[in-house]
């Protein structure tokens, strides 16, 4: 037997062991107005899709119980949301007793569903530069592919945001059930105007900017993806050379020009050897809502995060800076996109980065999303959040 079989067999017993607290739960009746939202696994506070959906409900004054299930319980959630730190136990109660679930990741395998429970998974990056599930190919470990069929089982409905999204989540999530495709709630902030202005006002005032302050928001994504792998992380790794970027920034756009780090929770500003002045750079990698963050930037640079496309429906500059693409498909898999053929300036140095800004070209840019967006079917209707609530509502009288 590998180690691998050993590893598999350890964590399927655990998994058993676990799930009798959910078949003690049975004994409970399922609560016809509670719903249950997690976010990757309970680790994030009040974010991504279940946030916008969750603040659709309160809207609606349904006298529903919305439960959110977190390991920080200092995180802070409005009034009318009740957190439940995230054991076994209590999520074994909590989602024994709702009539619906709500998650942008996966359930763990220990978790059981009864009848007359409904699951809808809002994944959290569907357009992604990263092969997920059976796009790894060989990279797909057994363990993950487990992970994934034991999901997708539960799932009643998956959100998606676009025509390639649907032909994708089969491979992705290993999810054959009903896609509904809205669009993603959490970025109807992004296209709402009104929204986005409150967004850039409140930002602006957290960190101490100017109301005039130009924002590029970095989001890297973290190197070190397969099981078992080195994931230490180098100082200074994979960034670019902010100081010359701003002045670059300011000389085309016009305007002063603050970058505003949103990393990877295993990172900190620390890892970053910026070059620049600290005034210049805001780390705002604790704040829970990376969409207004985005609704309030100007543009965005990334790697290989999903956000990318999602900031593009704004129409904001989106450059990608990527100086280890051969490196990072190595341990990943095969990017699921050609990173050049996008509608984005692509980099792999300083030099391609400032050239890539400095040639930017605000037309050809937007023609070329506008062109993007109808290839990959995109949904831009602003309303996803108002469409999975009332799909919910439906749930809920049923």
């Amino acid at each position: 037997m590998t180690s691998e079989e050993r590893y598999i067999r350890k964590r399927l017993r655990e998994a058993r062991r676990q799930a009798r607290e959910f078949y003690y739960c049975r004994k409970y009746p399922i609560q016809g107005n509670k719903i249950v939202f997690t976010t990757i696994e309970g680790t994030t506070g009040f974010s991504c899709n279940p946030k916008y959906i969750a603040l659709e409900l309160l809207r609606r004054n349904l006298g529903l119980d919305l439960v959110w299930l977190v390991d920080d319980m200092t995180k802070e959630f409005p009034r009318g949301i009740r957190k439940v730190k995230n054991t076994l136990k209590n999520r074994a109660y909590e989602l024994s007793t709702a009539k619906i679930w709500i998650d942008n990741s996966r359930k763990q395998l220990e978790v059981r569903k009864r009848p007359g429970q409904t699951y809808i998974n809002t994944w959290h990056g569907h357009l992604a530069f990263k092969p997920v599930g059976l796009e790894r190919g060989e990279l797909f470990s057994k363990i993950a592919y487990l992970v994934s069929k034991h999901d997708s089982a539960l799932i009643d409905y998956v959100i998606t945001d676009s025509r390639r999204t649907d032909e994708r989540v089969a491979r992705s999530m290993l999810y054959d059930g009903e896609k509904l495709t809205y669009g993603m709630p959490r970025c109807d902030i992004l296209l709402d105007n009104h929204r986005r202005d409150e967004a850039k006002r409140n930002i602006r005032n957290l960190y101490d900017l100017d109301a005039d302050e130009k924002l590029l928001l970095y989001v890297p994504t973290f190197r070190g993806g397969s099981q078992g792998t080195n994931r230490s992380i180098e100082k200074g790794q994979h960034a670019p050379n902010f100081s010359r970027l701003l002045q670059t920034m300011t000389e085309k756009f016009g305007g002063r020009w603050t970058v505003l780090l949103r990393l990877h929770p295993q990172l900190t500003a620390r890892h970053i050897s910026a070059g620049v002045h600290q005034s210049r750079i805001v780390d705002v990698s604790k704040y829970d809502d990376m969409y207004e963050l985005l609704a309030a930037s100007d543009a965005c640079l990334t790697d290989y995060s999903s956000a990318a496309f999602d900031a593009a429906l704004t129409y904001m500059p989106v450059f990608i800076y990527a100086d280890d693409v051969k490196e990072y498909e190595e341990e990943r898999g095969s990017l699921q996109w050609d990173m050049r053929a996008l509608p984005f300036p692509f980099a792999e140095t300083d030099d391609e980065l400032n050239g890539a800004v400095q040639s930017f070209n605000e037309k050809q840019y937007d023609k070329k999303l506008d062109e993007f967006f109808e290839q990959i079917g995109m949904v831009r209707g602003g309303d996803a959040a108002k469409k999975t609530a009332d799909l919910i509502e439906d749930l809920l009288k049923k």
